[in-house]
């Protein structure tokens, strides 16, 4: 059953499915900073009004659930997100190894698409991409295999869903 909520004149069930990147896509999602970047996200999205439905972070990008309320735009949520959470991520995982520009950790652009009636797959897209992930890299002959392979890649800490059941995406 969804989840309505409502405001003074409007119900509304809106979630999205969005995934952000670090600038020039590098793997630095990993470590502390991968257990720790959900946290920040958490706090974040529940300052701004935001429900972070589900999420997990990757080496190079973060996929993360959201139902954001129709008074805000998508663009503004995300921009606010990205550079919030790169503020906190320097302060408290970087510190000090920035650039002289300021705190710049995400790229530019983003990735977004609606969950209407499939947000089951959705979600559990989100939860077991990484699987799915190293399943490919496994059948791949070319590819090498990325940096800090299973001890650091590893699920724990980085998967910050709040709730849990579904199936997987692709069977």
């Amino acid at each position: 059953m969804r989840e309505w909520q409502s405001q003074s004149h409007v119900r509304w069930y809106c979630r999205y499915h969005i995934v952000i990147v670090p600038k020039y896509r590098k793997k630095t999602i990993y470590g502390v900073l991968g257990k720790g970047i959900g946290g920040i996200l958490k706090d974040l999205c529940r300052q701004f009004g935001v429900e972070l439905v589900e999420g997990h972070a990757m080496p190079d990008h973060v996929h993360l659930c959201l139902s954001i309320p129709p008074k805000l735009s998508v663009a503004y949520t995300i921009g606010r997100l990205k550079g919030k959470s790169a503020v906190r991520i320097h302060r408290d995982f970087i510190r000090g190894r920035g650039n002289a520009k300021g705190f710049k950790f995400w790229s530019t652009g983003y990735c977004v698409s609606t969950v209407g009636l499939d947000e089951a797959r959705v979600r559990a897209y989100i939860r077991h991409q990484e699987e799915t992930e190293r399943r490919q890299e496994e059948l791949s002959p070319l590819r090498k295999p990325s940096p800090g392979s299973q001890a650091q890649q590893g699920r724990a800490g980085r998967d910050f869903r709040l709730t849990a059941g579904a199936k997987e995406l692709y069977q």
